[in-house]
Formats: C-alpha cells, structure tokens, sequence
C-alpha cells in the first residue's frame, strides 16, 4: 500500500497528496478529529495502526517541510489525541486510588500508542540525522515533553501497565531520547552546555495535576514525577527547585503510607543534589525538618526508612559540623532528633520497626562525631537491650547495633573507659547466647567476629584493662566458641602491645 491509498483508506479527501505543501497539517488535523469523534474501541485501534502506517510510509520531506507555528501546533495536537485514548480513568476520591480492574484495557491501548508514537520518532530521527532539515530537530525538542510523561506514565510497574506494555513505553522512551541527538534519559531531561532540558517543559505540563486540588486524580502523575525527579542530579536540579521543592512537600504530607515515602524520596533527592545555600533561603531547609520530624511518630517502618536518612542528610545542611562549630559546641537539631530516636528505641518491640532504628542509628552517630558523648548513657542502655534481644533469623537489628557500637568506641574513646564493665558483660552474655542458638554458620561467625572486634576497641578504651579481665575467664564454663574469641582477642592485644615496646 502506498501513501495516496493509506490516505483513502483513512477517508481524507483525495486532494491532500504529498505535492501539496499543506497537506501534512491538514491530514493530521484529520486524524485528530478521527480520534475525537470516533467512540468505538475497535475503529480507534485500527486508526492507531493506520497512524504508524502513515509515519512509515511518508516521505521525510513531506511530513517535515519548514517548521512553522501551525506545523508545531498540528503535531502536538495529534499527539494529544494519540496518548488521550490510552488516559488513565481519573479518580475523585480522598484516596487518590481506584481499584485495579478500572485499568482493564489500558496496557493494550497503551501499546497501540507506543507503536504509533513510535514511528513517529523513527522518521523524525531520521530526518534529524539526514541534517536536510535543521529545524526537525528544533521540532523533536517540542513534542518530546509529550512523549517522556506518556512513556513514563507506563514504564513502571503499575496497575495501569503490563509487561508488554512496559516493553512498548521503554522502547518509546529510548527512540525519544535517539531523537534529540541525547545519549541518556538523564541527558534529555537535564539538558547540558549546548541545548536544554525537556524537564522544565515537563513539569509545565504536570503543574496544573500537581496541585493541592488535583494531584489525587491522575495516580500516575505523582510517579511520573518522581521518576523524573530522581534522573535529574547537580548542577541541573538547582533551577528546578522552586517547582520540584511544593509537589513534593505536598506529596510528603499526604495521609497514605505510601504517598508519604514517595513525597520523603523526592525530596531526600532534592537534599542531596540541591547546594545547601539554597536548601536555607527562604526557610525551605526549616519547613522540610519540621515536616520529617513530624513523620518520626509513625509506626511504619517502610516510613521511618527513608525518613531517617534523609534527616540526617538535612542536619548537614542546617547544622555546623562539630569539627568546625567551636567552644562550647551548644546542642542542635541533631541532639533533638537522637534523643527522639534513642527514646523510641528503647521502648520499641516490634522487629521491623527496631531493624529499621538500629541500621539507621549509626548514620546519625557518624554525622554527629564526638559530640555523641551527651547522649552515652542512654545510647549505652540501647545497645545493651538490643544485644539481649535476638531477631532471628537474619538478626539484622543485632548486627546493626554492633555496628553502631564499634562506631561509638572509635569516636568517643575518651569516655568509654567508665563503661567497660556494662559493655564488657553484656557483649560476653551476647558471644554465649550466639553460641548456643541455631543460626547458620556464616551469620553466627559475622555475629562474633562484629563482638570481638568490639571488645577489641574497648579493650584499647580502657588502656588494656580489658585484657586483663578477660584472661581471669573461668575457661571450664564458657563454651568453645566464646573462649575462642576471648582468646582471640586477648591475643591481638598481646601482639599490638609487643608491637608498641618494639
């Protein structure tokens, strides 16, 4: 089939033929009105195919002759309608979600579309790289906005999507990126020296969804801005900081668990690869602590997760590092937070909630260096109730207690002297219970080698005191694994003491 049958085929009037200047605009304008007046789902199927049809069989120079206003406003009208036939129901409930059988038919509609949009951006990126017409590319660089939310909106694994369809929206995706002459989605939406990000264009078109009123209605736009959010790092993301910042404050402080670690992820993002000068002026830095703090009561662990890091983020931007804030170092919003996490803590049973405290509890130890002297006492009664409580059977929580603990020996030393006997007995109580229980090999091993490293350190704390409590051990009543590892370390204690007098 040729071109002037295709059209016929399509009912467009026989005098629109490709030796009429004009003709594209007026077929595609034809095509969109196809598309908006036609209800069936069959006929808007095989009007799709024919759309991929056309792009293939098209002449390069007759779908792009001189870029004009009206050739632009042709082609992304047409695309509006293209990608309208595969929209996502909108939902008008507080929850923001529909059930998942109110998707049923999208995936293949969206398929439909992948593969007409595609050919679009095969010829268009021929046309680029033919060079016969410069300003093809000026016109790939406008609709292609467009085709990145759609690609996006069905790229991800959603109700919405399928794995077919998954395939289809990569491969929009990858042709789009081909198109502009970038090398990386990254590149496309961030833009470099010579030529600009789409990202701005972008959430142009997502900021009327993205307000307080609307953002619940269309599901995938909080995913389609996520997503492109977190591809775009320094120095590009600074400009954008001022539209990206509100969405995802809003998106933070929503009532759904899922929305709240969704919105925390956007904007621990922005934390890091937005300049801390930025994060400060106009109190932004001060609004986004308060709205992470107040997340610090839930009792989601998938919450706290990515609320702790990104906290502890946050205080190297709103606070002066204890190596360089001087004599006195007064306390902080890094001393209010321990104090909250340490005190939930130690109150805390359920397993999954301290995992998630334990393995954090050591990125705020690190970011707060030696000023984490004020809070031993307690961080002391933490570590020995964790100790004393197993988590099997991966013991995930014990394994990042010892890891805090071993931090904590190596940068408050100086005070660790005083609790060597706590210390001592409750890690030589936790070698015994290890010992006994039925855990596999290579967890009991890095459980003991993590508590012997430890009794190490504190052993160099107290001055060698240590060594000398451990070689008064009754061996007739420990078990073999432990006496092994208070061997172990009464030996590397030896060694490194010959090695001092040598």
């Amino acid at each position: 089939m040729d071109l002037t049958q295709l059209l016929q085929k399509m009912k467009i009037r026989d005098s629109l033929t490709p030796s009429d200047t004009c003709s594209v605009i007026a077929v595609l304008t034809h095509i969109c009105k196809r598309l908006k007046v036609e209800d069936e789902t069959d006929k808007r199927v095989l009007i799709q195919q024919d759309i991929a049809e056309f792009f293939d069989l098209a002449p390069l120079d007759w779908l792009f002759p001189d870029v004009t206003t009206d050739l632009r406003e042709a082609y992304l009208s047409l695309l509006s309608a293209v990608t309208k036939y595969a929209a996502l129901p909108l939902c008008d409930t507080d929850s923001g979600c529909l059930p998942a059988n109110s998707y049923e038919g999208i995936p293949n509609k969206a398929q439909a579309v992948c593969i007409s949009l595609l050919a679009l951006t095969v010829r268009m990126q021929k046309a680029v790289e033919n060079q016969s017409n410069p300003p093809v590319k000026t016109l790939a660089q406008i609709v292609s906005p467009v085709l990145c939310i759609f690609s996006i909106t069905h790229l991800q694994e959603q109700p919405w999507t399928d794995a077919a369809s998954r395939r289809s929206a990569l491969q929009l995706l990858t042709s789009a990126v081909g198109m502009t002459g970038c090398r990386s989605v990254q590149e496309l939406l961030s833009g470099d020296e010579d030529k600009k990000g789409v990202l701005g264009p972008v959430l142009d078109t997502l900021q009327s969804e993205l307000t307080k009123e609307n953002w619940k209605r269309n599901q995938a736009v909080k995913h389609v801005f996520s997503w492109m959010l977190v591809q775009v790092g320094r120095p590009y993301l600074t400009k954008y900081l001022e539209r990206v910042f509100p969405p995802a404050l809003l998106i933070s402080d929503d009532y759904r668990t899922e929305n709240k670690v969704l919105g925390v992820r956007c904007l621990h993002h922005i934390v890091l690869n937005v300049p801390a000068a930025d994060l400060r002026q106009y109190n932004r830095a001060q609004v986004l602590y308060h709205a992470l703090f107040n997340h610090l009561y839930t009792s989601e662990a998938s919450l706290l997760q990515v609320v702790l890091p990104c906290l502890a983020d946050l205080m190297t931007v709103l606070e002066t590092p204890s190596t360089h804030a001087g004599l006195p170092r007064k306390p902080n919003r890094f001393d209010d937070v321990l104090c909250h996490v340490l005190t939930y803590m130690e109150m805390e049973h359920k397993i999954d909630l301290r995992r998630v405290y334990a393995s954090n509890l050591v990125l705020f130890i690190e970011r707060m260096g030696i000023v984490i002297i004020r809070h031993l006492k307690r961080l002391e009664r933490v570590i020995v109730g964790y100790l004393e409580v197993s988590d099997a059977p991966e013991e995930k929580a014990r394994l990042s207690i010892l890891d805090a603990l071993q931090k904590t020996l190596q940068i408050a030393w100086p005070r660790m002297e005083r609790r060597i006997g706590t210390l001592a007995q409750s890690l030589l109580r936790f070698l015994v219970d290890i010992s006994s229980d039925s855990l596999s090999p290579q967890l009991k091993e890095q459980l003991m080698s993590k508590a012997s490293h430890c009794l190490l350190l504190l052993n160099h704390c107290s001055k060698g005191k240590l060594q000398t409590l451990l070689m008064e051990v009754d061996n007739s009543c420990v078990p073999d694994q432990v006496l092994k590892c208070i061997q172990q370390v009464t030996t590397a204690a030896l060694e490194e003491e010959n090695h001092h007098i040598l």
